[in-house]
């Protein structure tokens, strides 16, 4: 069956609701996005004026209605969320520290005021097309302001410091210098790691330029309290000659906003593996810079990156996403973000042997992609062909995002008489090391290749 769109549910719904004596209204999200002319996957709806069971009856005339959430009641029907206006009572620390009720007797101006920022505290009502705003939310969009709704409860959830700075990011918004107070002061040691990094991963993913909400992190204390590793990056200076833009800081801000312009195409892991790339990949140069003979040196800083990287994807939870690797793919391009344009200006060249071992640590494709934002993140004037030479190469040798599977098993050694235990896997990886090397391109070579072997010892 097909599921019918939200707007002509939520329409109906809405229309069921008055005709019941109750008012629907679209609240969240949705609006926002509607003043701001973006498509919104999520449709929220808060309906006043019935009580819960008349809802349920409401809704069940409409179509499938699936309770969800655990806190608090929420009905799903297709791809719409509807909802009791709540209240809510904060009752211990963390989000989960709160005590919440349906009433739908609340006013909607009393409902609002539980939200977070103005923006996001804008009923729309779908039956005539009216905005309700008790709250300024219309003209803080339009002067991209961000504005804490109720200073007395926005502490209620400390995660919203965090969503402060990406909605800046996401809407090109600046957060009011009160409202702006209000966020250093919210303690932020009760967020658990997996809603730390779905902001993070908003901001990352969602935004056109990341690094206004890092900027605003900084500004707000929440990259010293969380993001220790970035916060190092700032005042690490750079040799001017190959960094005229500042210190790693104001460089990681530029590459993370090169990488996002180059995602697009990409799916949700390899777009978090390069924003997360781009994000850590000179963590090694704080403790590896140097002034030698006069410049600014960070020699050895992508190893030096890797444990770094590492800490703070452990405090972000990072692991694999949809299947993907994404922890593993992170800390090998930090340890090999450099390698595309030093193995472009190698003076002896580099083999193909080294490109196909390479691409069993990083996905190449993906290095690159790093590589190019990290070279242009610098200002103009540099010379960034190096990234398409080296996913050229790549490509050829059919490595882009893997190393070549291998061409002897431990079945062919089994049916040359090896018998399984450590010497079939020394043959093994001795066979895989010629064919990377390119002297064994057939299964008939690798199994002649093994013969060789196996007649030497």
């Amino acid at each position: 069956m097909t599921q019918r769109p939200p707007l002509e549910l939520a329409h109906d719904i809405a229309a069921a609701a008055r005709a019941a004596g109750g008012h629907a209204l679209v609240v969240g999200g949705f609006v926002r996005d509607r003043l701001l002319g973006l498509t919104s996957k999520d449709l929220d709806l808060e309906v006043f004026g019935l009580a819960q069971d008349a809802l349920i009856a409401l809704l069940a005339r409409l179509g499938r209605v699936e309770p969800v959430g655990q806190s608090f009641p929420v009905f799903k029907i297709g791809a719409v969320d509807v909802a009791l206006p709540r209240r809510e009572s904060k009752t211990g620390r963390g989000h989960k520290g709160f005590t919440v009720v349906g009433d739908p007797d609340m006013s909607f101006e009393e409902a609002v005021r539980r939200r977070d920022f103005t923006i996001n505290a804008i009923g729309w009502d779908p039956l005539n097309d009216e905005y309700i705003d008790p709250c300024g939310g219309q003209t803080d969009l339009a002067h991209r302001v961000l504005k804490v709704v109720d200073p007395e409860r926005f502490a209620d959830d400390s995660l919203r410091v965090l969503r402060a700075m990406q909605f800046a990011a996401r809407f090109d918004l600046t957060l009011e210098p009160e409202s702006a107070n209000i966020c250093r002061a919210i303690p932020l040691d009760d967020l658990p790691a997996e809603r730390v990094w779905g902001e993070v991963e908003k901001l990352l993913l969602l935004a056109r330029h990341p690094s206004i909400g890092l900027a605003l992190g900084l500004d707000l204390g929440v990259v010293a309290r969380l993001f220790p590793e970035l916060l190092a990056l700032v005042g690490c200076q750079q040799e001017p000659q190959w960094h005229p833009e500042g210190d790693v800081w104001v460089h990681t801000l530029m590459v993370v906003d090169e990488a996002r312009g180059a995602i697009d195409d990409l799916d949700r892991a390899q777009q978090a593996i390069v924003m997360l790339g781009a994000v850590c990949h000179d963590f090694g140069k704080p403790a590896t810079t140097r002034v030698i003979d006069g410049r600014i040196r960070s020699l050895g800083h992508e190893e030096a990156g890797v444990e770094p990287a590492r800490s703070l994807l452990d405090r972000l939870n990072v692991n694999s996403m949809d299947g993907v690797d994404v922890r593993g793919q992170v800390l090998g391009i930090v340890a090999h973000h450099l390698n595309p344009g030093a193995w472009h200006k190698s003076p002896t060249g580099v083999g193909d042997g080294a490109f196909r071992r390479l691409a069993a640590k990083v996905d190449m494709e993906l290095l690159a992609r790093v590589a190019r934002a990290d070279c242009r993140g610098r200002g103009g004037g540099f010379d960034c062909s190096a990234m398409d030479w080296f996913v050229e190469r790549a490509r050829r040798l059919g490595v882009e995002h893997e190393a070549p599977a291998p061409l002897v098993m431990g079945r062919h050694l089994l049916a040359l008489g090896v018998a399984p235990g450590p010497r079939m896997g020394e043959i093994l990886k001795a066979i895989y090391e010629q064919q990377l090397d390119g002297t064994v391109t057939t299964e008939e070579e690798g199994i002649a290749a093994a013969r060789a072997i196996i007649g030497r010892t």
